[in-house]
């Protein structure tokens, strides 16, 4: 199903921010904006799969919909994301809708209270609309979503749902979850913003979980400052004058004094990229250094990309099965092969050697904090993902990019940056030191401004 000559193109990703202003205004009225939503999800997502089916979707929107209108009858009311739409990661419970977390088991098993994430959500006044489809419990088995960009291609996984959501212009907000690269891939396949916030700073009750000690949950937008205004509001003790204070820098004077630290050659090779994704990547960092910033071969992590995976697929894996005791023992039998791969490795694996892998963590988070403190970097730079997405919908990509700062617990953010030959979008990681999302989100502004200038 790749695109033909003369199709027509199925990214077409919603300022969140403009949006929300004008659904305030009322400018589209409630009614109006559901029922072009409807429109356009039924449209267009027979065609990439990212949300799970909902045959009442539209009614239950419009419903929704006049409820928050007589709530909120004055525009200077209404809460920061009235009306808007959004999509939620089909492992995030909500209130009123089946949570089935890509899998065959028996929705009433996997039942619980609505997520905080969702709690959060409606209070702001966003309307939910509809669960996005998710790789098996936010494994590796993927689901039936295709890329926006090239429908013969994966999404990523396994936010894939949330992903092309908001590449398609389905919705201009989407949630999504990351163990291992889940947040940064799909939105660096997809050609849009994933923001992946330290670990613990969105809380995760009400989340089916995979592995407790890296599950994170995420957004989706079409550009940063729509990232900015979901982390506000979905983050806790969340200080927007940091935001501010970290995209204050215009000049090339200001622009001098921000530190990037970037890896090498080596590195990258090591890591998987392939040499499309090299090339693009150094471009785009001489973009920078061009423009003034100080952009250095600086890197905290050394070439050998297994002294990080090691431990984070150990604890991974370990979690992983772990979590999903009680449901595998009664129906092992309706898990797909690959989830049931992992969870036999992870049932092999000993509770000492899981704990070892978090004291490592605990070691490498201290000592990369520190450097970044001592050598006064604002962020590292790598690519988002190995490459573009990769064709066929049998495999989500290689997390390879993403991996060692899930492990470590790392704010980090995708930022659209290029595209390979044949036109499949390519992302760059933005790093930031752990509880400094804000910092990371105001130099990611800078950043965007600056690569959408060059």
């Amino acid at each position: 199903m790749e695109k033909s000559a003369g199709e027509e193109s199925l990214a077409r990703p919603r300022s969140l921010t403009r949006e929300a202003a004008g659904l305030r205004s009322g400018e589209p009225s409630l009614p109006e904006h559901v029922d072009r939503l409807c429109a356009r999800i039924e449209r267009v997502d027979p065609l990439i799969h990212a949300f799970v089916s909902e045959p009442g979707r539209h009614d239950r929107l419009h419903a929704q919909a006049r409820a928050l209108a007589a709530r909120y009858p004055e525009p200077a009311d209404r809460p920061p994301l009235y009306g808007v739409a959004v999509g939620i990661k089909d492992i995030v419970h909500v209130d009123g809708l089946p949570t089935h977390a890509g899998s065959a088991l028996p929705p009433g098993v996997l039942a619980g209270p609505q997520a905080v994430v969702v709690d959060r959500l409606r209070a702001a006044g966003a309307l939910v609309a509809g669960k996005t489809v998710t790789a098996e419990f936010a494994a590796s088995a993927p689901g039936p979503t295709r890329n926006p960009h090239h429908p013969g291609h994966t999404p990523g996984g396994s936010s894939s749902g949330s992903a092309a959501a908001v590449a398609a212009g389905l919705v201009p907000l989407a949630v999504g979850t990351q163990t291992v690269g889940s947040v940064i891939r799909p939105a660096a396949y997809c050609g849009v913003v994933g923001f992946r916030p330290t670990y613990g700073r969105i809380p995760m009750a009400g989340v089916i979980p995979n592995a407790p000690s890296l599950d994170t949950l995420g957004v989706f937008t079409a550009d940063v400052a729509g990232a900015a205004l979901a982390a506000s509001l979905l983050c806790d003790d969340w200080d927007g004058r940091r935001v501010e204070s970290a995209a204050r820098p215009v000049k090339r004077a200001d622009l001098k004094n921000v530190l990037l630290g970037v890896p090498d050659r080596t590195y990258l090779e090591r890591a998987g990229a392939g040499p499309e994704a090299i090339a693009v990547f150094e471009a785009q960092a001489a973009r920078l250094g061009a423009a003034g910033l100080t952009v250095e071969q600086l890197f905290p992590l050394s070439w050998d990309v297994e002294e990080i995976t090691r431990p984070l697929q150990t604890i991974n894996r370990f979690e992983l099965a772990r979590s999903h005791a009680d449901w595998f023992a009664r129906f092992g039998g309706l898990y797909r092969p690959e989830t049931v791969a992992s969870i036999r490795h992870g049932q092999g694996i000993a509770p000492e050697d899981r704990t070892a892998a978090l004291r490592v963590r605990e070691h490498q988070r201290t000592r990369i904090t520190e450097l970044m403190r001592e050598c006064r970097v604002h962020a590292w730079l790598v690519p988002s993902a190995t490459g573009g997405a990769p064709k066929g919908l049998h495999s989500t990509g290689d997390p390879a990019m993403s991996a060692p700062w899930s492990y470590l617990g790392h704010p980090a953010i995708s930022l659209p940056a290029g595209r390979t030959a044949d036109g499949l979008p390519l992302g760059l990681q933005v790093v930031g030191e752990p509880g400094g999302d804000e910092s990371l989100l105001g130099l990611a502004i800078v950043l965007e401004r600056v690569l959408a200038e060059a």
